[in-house]
């Protein structure tokens, strides 16, 4: 997203996040679990996308109470298109929580009591009002049991 956007979410999640889970920085996750035996298939499918695809609009609408956390809801038709995509290039090896359609969100707040996520949720909605995020391009990142490794960045438009 761009830099005001994630410099604005990344501090959300630092100040509501519980610390020793808050590895990354905030995201919006496309795909939960890509096998790592098939990277350069995975890399060459997103780059070609990625390439094809102009920067995205994307529209915090509202925001989610997920029992335990807090999300920002975004709208981006685009971006569902573009999941879509690089899904039915990758159905065969996706697991069933990356079969399900795309419903996009910044996660600020998880993994806490629900009181705790009720009240973020009722602080940030007293003073909601929809805003825009411009989408850049993809991440992809290969998951260490704990830590996270960068593998590449793909940015809209080559």
């Amino acid at each position: 997203m761009d830099e005001a956007s994630q410099e604005w979410f990344d501090r959300l999640r630092e100040a509501h996040f519980p610390p020793e889970r808050n590895y990354l920085s905030a995201h919006l996750t496309l795909f939960h679990h890509l096998p790592g035996d098939r990277e350069g298939e995975v890399v060459e499918e997103i780059r070609e996308a990625c390439g094809r695809q102009q920067p995205i609009t994307l529209r915090a609408a509202g925001l989610l109470f997920m029992g335990r956390g807090v999300a920002y809801k975004l709208e981006a038709p685009e971006l569902v298109g573009l999941r879509r995509r690089l899904a039915k290039a990758w159905e065969p090896f996706l697991t069933n929580q990356d079969r399900q359609g795309l419903r996009p969100h910044v996660t600020v707040q998880n993994k806490v009591s629900p009181e705790k996520a009720r009240a973020l949720h009722r602080e940030l909605e007293g003073s909601f009002s929809p805003f825009e995020i411009r989408g850049e391009g993809l991440l992809l990142w290969r998951y260490l049991g704990g830590p996270w490794e960068p593998v590449g960045e793909y940015p809209f438009g080559g």
